[in-house]
């Protein structure tokens, strides 16, 4: 561990050199790949050099004690001893965590499908609860959110919604979410005051640049119609709204949001790239499924893994065991605590698979 960190350092220390060379910064395309780099070693390496600092200190101390000297100087020495090998366990295991493998999309935007499962209207305003609950929390974030693609339901919620969270790192943490979400409650729709359980399927796609996915024009079927809002009423009689076949793998995907035919193309076809970019990945997850089974459940949209209960207030996530009994507060977008806690266990799990 100790030589991946000296040479991860000394990488740095070339990339800071880098990107003050004249050069280079006269190249920006240049400059900003070495730049971008030398910020995603900054923390690592920070840490290292504390590390180092800490491991410097209890040698001094030890050199102290053994001496058997001024008996002040010897308990000062005992004193430092105590603090810094208290300190350094800590610090090795951050260690540990910053050089597991790094997931390629974690700095990436989001594109999340929330769709209505079993439970009729129920289940399309659960969805709606649940889009709700994700945009607040991308506001408290500071991420923006845009919605793609969305199918109402006649009491307000969604059939489906397709919307994007663009900012810094929300894959890394919105990642956990994929799957079956289940609520518990009376429904609106109830008169006997009932308790039901309801569905809601959510699927988290990294966003797909066209960098990471190519796709054939040719492969492609664009077909346009006139938008239809809630009841069939028209909201348009321009054949503004884009349906677009993905010919080789059968993926459709429909877009009739806004009012311009070309910027309905244009989300549809980031929808499309984010699902083609899942079906790769996961062809590549089932060649590693060691590892896809020592993960936290990220991605399989078929894992029941969290319950919403009305009745007692509460948010229960099924993979690692969390109880919260503040669910107004989550429904509200304050997730980090239970996305801390998944992040936590994933990491403990792929510790242990290092050992």
């Amino acid at each position: 561990m100790l030589d991946k960190l000296q040479a991860i350092e000394e990488k740095y220390l070339e990339l800071e050199r880098l990107i003050a060379d004249p050069e280079v910064i006269a190249n920006q395309s240049e400059w900003q790949k070495h730049a971008r780099a030398h910020a995603a070693m900054t923390e690592i390496v920070t840490v290292y050099r504390e590390y180092k600092k800490v491991v410097a200190g209890i040698e001094e101390a030890r050199a102290i004690l053994a001496e058997k000297g001024d008996p002040e100087m010897m308990e000062l020495a005992r004193m430092e001893l105590d603090e810094l090998e208290e300190k350094l366990p800590e610090l090795e295991q951050r260690l540990k965590i910053l050089l597991l493998p790094k997931d390629p999309n974690d700095e990436k935007n989001v594109i999340m499908e929330i769709r209505a499962g079993a439970g009729g209207d129920e289940a399309a305003l659960f969805a709606g609860d649940l889009f709700r609950m994700y945009t607040r929390y991308a506001e408290r974030q500071g991420w923006r959110t845009e919605i793609l693609s969305a199918n109402e339901s006649d009491l307000r919620g969604f059939k489906e919604v397709i919307f994007l969270v663009e900012g810094q790192g929300a894959y890394s943490q919105l990642k956990y979410e994929s799957g079956v979400h289940r609520v518990q409650r009376v429904p609106v729709t109830e008169s006997g005051g009932r308790i039901h359980t309801s569905t809601a399927t959510v699927a988290v796609l990294p966003e797909a640049e066209e960098v990471d996915v190519h796709i054939d024009p040719n492969d492609l079927r664009i077909d346009v119609f006139c938008s239809s809002g809630p009841g069939g009423q028209s909201v348009n009689t321009t054949q503004s709204a884009v349906r677009i076949t993905h010919i080789p793998t059968g993926l459709v995907v429909s877009c009739q949001d806004e009012k311009s035919q070309h910027k309905n193309k244009e989300k549809a076809l980031r929808v499309l790239r984010a699902r083609l970019l899942e079906i790769a990945q996961q062809e590549q997850q089932a060649k590693l499924a060691d590892d896809r089974r020592s993960q936290v459940g990220t991605g399989d949209r078929s894992e029941r893994i969290r319950t919403y209960n009305f009745p007692q207030g509460r948010v229960t996530d099924h993979r690692i065991g969390l109880t919260l009994h503040k669910l107004d507060m989550v429904l509200d977008g304050e997730l980090q605590e239970i996305i801390d806690a998944l992040i936590t266990a994933d990491q403990t799990e792929k510790l242990k698979n290092m050992e």
